[in-house]
Parts: structure tokens; C-alpha cells; sequence
């Protein structure tokens, strides 16, 4: 199984559609085998997607995430967990033992609505 993290400075990076990059675990029973970082070079929302399929992903842990992105992972068969914040480390550790804070239902919920081209900074995703 290939975990992927929002990352940034080893942290759970808080928008799913802007990350640069991802922190890979691949995991065999619940060990942690192997641990890599990788560059999305720019892709974007939904690109973000087809690029973690690509790459063997299997879950996602991340922070903040819009509806048209959670479609794109459950159509791509990744299972992900919104709302997470702190260490990527201990947020794969606790997902592993079944402990990992998550929450179902957090969403940028701009992302619902029509918009222009804005950055999630602008009023905050959770």
C-alpha cells in the first residue's frame, strides 16, 4: 500500500489543490518499508488526482480539500482523509494503528461555488 501526504516542511500541508509536494509511504502489514518525497511540478486540482494514481497511491491524508478534488479521488479509487494537521510522520504512524484525527467533512468550500482564479489564502480552508 502507498500512502500519500500533503507535504510542506514535514508538515500535513492544508490545500489538497496546491500542493507542491507529496510524501510518499509505502507500507507493507503496518510498517513503514519505504519513504519518499515527490514533486507535482504545478500540477493542479483535479490533475492532482490522476498524478497520486499514477504514482500507486492508495490513501491520501491531507488538509483541506474542494468537493470537485474529493470527486476526482473517489473516481481515481483513492481513499482520502481531509482535516488533518501537525506531522505527516505522526499522522501516517496513527493512521496505521487506526488512531489518525481526521475530518470527514473538511472541505474548501469555495470551491462549490463559481469563483475566479483566487488562492485558498484569500478566506481559509479547514
Amino acid at each position: 500500500m502507498i500512502i500519500a501526504v500533503t507535504h510542506e516542511m514535514g508538515r500535513v500541508f492544508q490545500h489538497f489543490g496546491h500542493t507542491e509536494q507529496f510524501k510518499l509511504y509505502e507500507v507493507e502489514g503496518s510498517e513503514i518499508k519505504k519513504i519518499s518525497l515527490i514533486n507535482t511540478n504545478g500540477s493542479g486540482h483535479g490533475a492532482l488526482a490522476g498524478f497520486l494514481k499514477e504514482n500507486g497511491v492508495d490513501v491520501l491524508i491531507c488538509g483541506g480539500i474542494g468537493g470537485g478534488a474529493q470527486n476526482a479521488l473517489n473516481e481515481a479509487g483513492i481513499k482520502f482523509f481531509g482535516g488533518v494537521q501537525g506531522s505527516a510522520d505522526a499522522a501516517v504512524i496513527a493512521y496505521l494503528k487506526g488512531e489518525l484525527n481526521y475530518n470527514p467533512d473538511a472541505r474548501c468550500d469555495h470551491h462549490d461555488h463559481g469563483h475566479g482564479g483566487h488562492s485558498c489564502g484569500e478566506h481559509g480552508c479547514h
